[in-house]
């Protein structure tokens, strides 16, 4: 198994590639596959943003990762003006909606409610199948809770598993 602790700065060469989803790319704790079908184990420092499309990861026994955005079912929104695509952010926002903001458009995982409102509110969307990067947040520490009393709820990490084999 390749064990990866460690994200690291760009690198020239890499020898190997995962190619993760938004949600696999969230997790600080992941059992997936590289490429070429190698069994990896992600164990990353929690309270981290993301992984994001080309980042660099070392595993233990020094091998360079690199990370590929692996494309997903998404919704590209565009409006008529900069007002109603403003409105639209706002009211994905208020619902807490992942979402990628570009030049004009907005990106956010397919979903048919959510399609539904935008469209009401004006707005024109197309169903894509793109890598998905949404905003990591303006405090860049994600959504947080209290932890006072933690440590009565001391369990060891689990560890996910995308794309399991049988």
């Amino acid at each position: 198994m390749l064990v990866i602790h460690r994200r690291i700065e760009p690198q020239p060469a890499w020898t190997a590639e995962l190619h993760l989803n938004f949600e696999a790319r969230s997790k600080s704790r992941l059992r997936c596959f590289s490429a070429a079908g190698e069994d990896v184990g992600l164990f990353l420092e929690r309270g981290q943003p993301p992984l994001y499309d080309g980042e660099f990861l070392q595993a233990e026994d020094g091998r360079i990762v690199r990370v590929c955005a692996r494309p997903e079912q998404l919704l590209h929104v565009t409006c008529a003006s900069a007002f109603e695509l403003t409105r639209a952010a706002y009211h994905l926002g208020n619902r807490h909606v992942a979402l990628q903001v570009g030049d004009g458009w907005l990106r956010l995982l397919d979903d048919y409610v959510l399609k539904a409102m935008l469209e009401q509110l004006g707005a024109h969307t197309e169903t894509i199948e793109a890598p998905f990067q949404p905003e990591h947040g303006a405090y860049g520490g994600g959504h947080h809770h209290s932890r006072h009393g933690d440590e009565d709820f001391n369990y060891p990490p689990r560890l996910h598993q995308f794309g399991v084999r049988t």
